[in-house]
């Protein structure tokens, strides 16, 4: 009697495998100190077939880069909703934002940790990845200014420099999120939900954007109401 022959498995779903198994040994050993033996182990795959299918291990890396930063663009994008007030898209946009890389630790930790660390290529990747993030929320920004009828007063690179800003301040409370270990009441690390962060998120954030779309501009010393031209000291 004939041996029972294995199902084959289409490549797409192989190479998806492999992916997910390289960006799990990637968060957890660093770039260099990853194997492709431990990556093809993790993947239940041999060796030669990950190089067949990916090539070396810096093609490898490049591929889970690009791949878990499309995955995140489209979340993000896709969290959006689309129609409503300024303040709602960015807030939605946010929770997306921090929804994703909650669900997808590794993805984030290879993204925000391991790739931007290594030089080029691999920190190029990122930076594509941040620049258009960054775009996205230059452009809610924008919306917003318009929205609130001070477009005179946010100049476009004013507005750039604070979705620069928002967006680096994201990725430091995602990072803080993910891998926070404060001890909770029953012993276990507590991490914060998507919607908690962004609400933390919004607190400084949009606050402070709502004074400086108000017309309020800090100054030292207390800030100044440019429709009125006094200084409102808080």
């Amino acid at each position: 009697m004939g041996a029972v022959k294995s199902k084959r498995v289409p490549r797409a779903v192989r190479e998806q495998q492999m992916l997910d198994a390289a960006v799990l040994t990637f968060a957890r050993r660093g770039y260099r100190a990853a194997s492709m033996d431990e990556i093809a182990e993790l993947a239940g795959v041999s060796k030669p077939l990950v190089y067949l299918y990916l090539n070396s291990k810096e093609d490898l890396f490049n591929t889970v880069i690009r791949r878990e930063s499309a995955a995140l663009v489209a979340a993000v994008r896709s969290a959006v909703e689309p129609g409503v007030a300024a303040d709602r898209q960015l807030c939605s946009g946010l929770k997306g934002f921090f929804a994703h890389t909650a669900e997808h630790p590794y993805g984030w930790a290879v993204l925000h940790q391991q790739a931007r660390t290594h030089g080029e290529p691999f920190a190029r990747e990122v930076a594509a990845l941040r620049a258009e993030i960054v775009a996205f929320i230059t452009e809610l920004l924008g919306a917003a200014a318009k929205e609130a009828g001070c477009v005179g007063e946010l100049a476009e690179r004013e507005v750039a420099g604070l979705a620069h800003a928002l967006v680096g301040a994201a990725e430091s409370l995602a990072e803080w999120a993910n891998v926070r270990t404060d001890e909770g009441a029953s012993g276990d690390p507590e991490h914060p939900s998507a919607k908690d962060t962004t609400a933390t998120m919004m607190n400084f954030a949009w606050m402070g954007l709502n004074q400086l779309m108000g017309g309020e501009r800090w100054v030292p010393g207390g800030l100044v109401d440019h429709e009125s031209g006094s200084c409102a000291r808080r």
